[in-house]
């Protein structure tokens, strides 16, 4: 199984109908080159462009989930396609990602739990999602978390409790706190024996550098592939039985005590 992770820039310059033009036609690129294709968090408007958030808001199926939808059914893929501000029934907007099969249909959508800001920024414009979401690919159970849900272990323990052998986790990561991205990832993969995608943005947006370095961890903890700071189209082979391999050799996962 292949999986391309299109580490983006997000240009605040930029319109939102030119931007989903151009991601769509990154994703159209991957077509016969990846079987999974991931985008980052919120780069429809920028993870930290706070003040464009209600402005830049969409219906679940608004502009956003039209292109990608087109796009991974173009390219036969399956995609994650980041993250976009929703904009729900009852007015609250969510940090919601979009996950398309390669008819381009939604498979799964997840609204982010773990809401970054510290009672400021996401933490006060965003409602806070309660769902666990995996999604069945062919060969590949894979848990959905996005950014600062990395950093809270409980949450890939559920997803591994439901089934999950990978976790993609797409993200809009500050570069000052890049070392600790690098660190969660191949922890959330060793803790759990499973695949970690994570991938960032480049750039700067809203005066934030972008910590970029997007990467691929096996269910052993060995990075696969890390990306640069500038933008980058990352891809990796990944062997699915590789988890059943790590959990059967290595059985922590059944020693669990807490928790279960």
């Amino acid at each position: 199984m292949r999986a391309s992770l299109l580490q983006i820039a997000v240009d605040s310059d930029e319109s939102a109908e030119n931007r989903r033009r151009r991601v769509a036609a990154l994703v159209r690129a991957e077509r016969g080159a990846a079987d999974l294709v991931v985008l980052p968090e919120l780069w429809p408007v920028g993870a930290f462009a706070f003040e464009a958030f209600a402005a830049g808001a969409e219906p679940l199926k608004g502009p956003t989930y039209e292109a990608m939808s087109a796009a991974a059914r173009d390219a036969g893929v399956w995609l994650h396609a980041g993250s976009i501000v929703e904009a729900a029934a009852d007015d609250a907007l969510y940090n919601t990602s979009l996950v398309f099969s390669p008819d381009g249909e939604l498979a799964a959508s997840y609204r982010k739990i773990h809401r970054f800001g510290f009672d400021r920024g996401e933490a006060v414009l965003m409602t806070a999602g309660e769902d666990l979401v995996t999604v069945d690919l062919p060969r590949l159970t894979v848990g959905v978390a996005t950014c600062y849900d990395l950093r809270f272990p409980e949450l890939f323990r559920g997803l591994v409790d439901a089934g999950a052998q990978a976790f993609v986790v797409p993200a809009g990561w500050p570069a000052r706190r890049r070392a600790h991205w690098t660190l969660l990832a191949r922890a959330r993969a060793v803790e759990n024996q499973a695949y970690v995608l994570a991938c960032g943005t480049a750039g700067t947006h809203a005066g934030v550098e972008q910590a970029g370095h997007s990467i691929v961890v096996d269910p052993w903890g060995e990075v696969l592939a890390e990306a640069g700071p500038d933008e980058e189209v990352l891809r990796v082979d990944l062997d699915p039985a590789r988890v059943t391999t790590t959990r059967e050799q290595f059985p922590a996962l059944k020693d669990r005590v807490l928790g279960r």
